[in-house]
């Protein structure tokens, strides 16, 4: 077998290697920088396509290829495989929305795609909406565009704008909008919901979930905030102790401190660490 049937096979069947690939697709110049967090997400999305979990919630930092990874590379590798999916893509915006179509587009017309995927190709593509031949779908749109539709899978991207994170009226309309989404699972049982985000506050949808509890949880602080066992693979995880840094090649500690002095802690705490502090603080609060 030569190095290009090895690459195509790897890029078929493992999906660590279709990240990358789609990566170098959407950005030609930018340089991708290999770390087990993105094996842990790739783990559980995994899981989800094995139907071993329904409800699976990823926070994690800004810029942490979660995105690429999630509403791009696995939904492509999902109707690579499976064409007759449907699949719908929300986030706090058609804008939003609009623009991952658009980089799912990018992977899916690739010649190296086209190649691994014979199958899949599109019948119509509206922008927001691309049919396949098989009969399958992609659907993009905010939270509150989805009536009407169907899907096997409902990921939701960053539900929150972050102007919008102070608001009440804004959180509880994304709850109220996400809440009104769930019923658009084809099969109750079976379909599953994929929700990834950074943390914006205390009562954003990421800690509506949590609170209600039945979710899966990938949680990546920038810095680790305890002791952690995380898996990255089948019978392979990585322990991560007080204080260790996610991805120490692209974001050092003393870049970590150099953003924490910009944005102020509070904004860090939330975006980067997870862990959104109360708007009157963390302090005893006497009446």
């Amino acid at each position: 077998m030569n190095e290009s049937a090895i690459l195509a096979a790897l890029l078929r069947t493992d999906l660590r290697y279709f990240v990358w690939k789609c990566f170098q697709t959407i950005l030609p110049r930018g340089r991708y920088d290999r770390n087990w967090h993105i094996d842990a997400m790739i783990y559980q999305l995994l899981q989800v396509r094995d139907g071993q979990i329904s409800r699976l919630l990823i926070n994690v930092p800004p810029r942490s290829l979660k995105t690429i990874c999630v509403s791009v590379a696995y939904v492509a590798w999902l109707l690579g495989h499976d064409p007759t999916r449907r699949i719908i893509v929300v986030s706090y915006s058609n804008e939003l929305a609009a623009e991952l179509h658009r980089q799912f587009r990018m992977v899916i017309d690739a010649g190296w795609f086209r190649d691994l995927f014979p199958a899949m190709r599109a019948a119509k593509d509206t922008g927001t909406e691309l049919v396949t031949t098989a009969g399958g779908c992609r659907y993009a749109g905010s939270l509150s565009t989805v009536a009407g539709r169907g899907a096997d899978l409902i990921v939701v991207d960053d539900p929150l704008k972050y102007e919008e994170a102070m608001s009440e009226v804004a959180r509880k309309r994304a709850i109220d909008d996400f809440q009104a989404i769930i019923p658009r699972l084809n099969d109750k049982k079976r379909g599953a919901i994929v929700v990834t985000m950074q943390r914006l506050h205390e009562d954003d949808l990421a800690g509506h979930l949590l609170r209600e509890g039945n979710w899966c949880h990938l949680d990546l602080p920038a810095v680790a905030v305890e002791d952690s066992v995380i898996a990255i693979g089948r019978n392979k995880v990585v322990t991560r102790r007080v204080g260790d840094v996610l991805h120490p090649e692209r974001e050092s500690r003393e870049v970590l401190e150099r953003l924490k002095q910009e944005m102020g802690s509070l904004k860090f705490s939330a975006q980067y660490q997870q862990r959104p502090v109360p708007e009157e603080g963390n302090l005893i609060q006497r009446r």
